[in-house]
């Protein structure tokens, strides 16, 4: 039995050393998953603005003429600003606004309580960039370089 336990601590202690070697890697992973897709996604909205317009009156979302570039243009800015980890913090809030009206609105007929919830892929986004803007864009990333320029000049 010493034996076992033996093996499970060095293979235990050789899983931390591996992944404490990548900690960077989740938070570059996700805000270059979601970033590229939300700014892919807003470019196609903007590009397709007047269909988008009709799909957000018959969703029965108020000023759809202003809701649906806005929304758009909020993918599309934020979206890259993640994606390039500039401002990161600050760009998750409008998306995860978009997010819940995304859920309010087009998904409120699929929604029949906490469980369908948890598996819509707009609440998923919303749990990423509470995420990342929770822990930030990471070390590989315009904000991480920029920061300390920022902090320097503030004083």
């Amino acid at each position: 039995m010493n034996g076992i336990m033996n093996a499970a601590a060095a293979f235990r202690r050789f899983i931390l050393r591996v992944t404490g070697k990548l900690t960077w890697l989740p938070a570059t992973l996700t805000r270059i998953t979601v970033g590229w897709l939300f700014m892919m996604s807003g470019w196609g909205k903007l590009t397709h603005l007047p269909d988008i317009v009709k799909y957000f009156g018959e969703l029965g979302i108020p000023m759809p003429q202003f809701q649906a570039p806005f929304a758009a243009s909020a993918e599309l800015v934020c979206g890259t600003l993640i994606l390039a980890g500039l401002f990161t913090r600050l760009a998750c809030v409008p998306l995860i606004i978009v997010m819940i009206v995304a859920i309010i609105t087009a998904r409120k007929a699929d929604y029949d309580g906490i469980a369908s919830l948890f598996g819509f892929i707009e609440y998923l986004y919303i749990v990423l960039f509470f995420w990342l803007g929770v822990f930030g864009a990471g070390p590989l990333s315009l904000d991480r370089f920029l920061a300390p320029r920022l902090e320097s000049r503030a004083r």
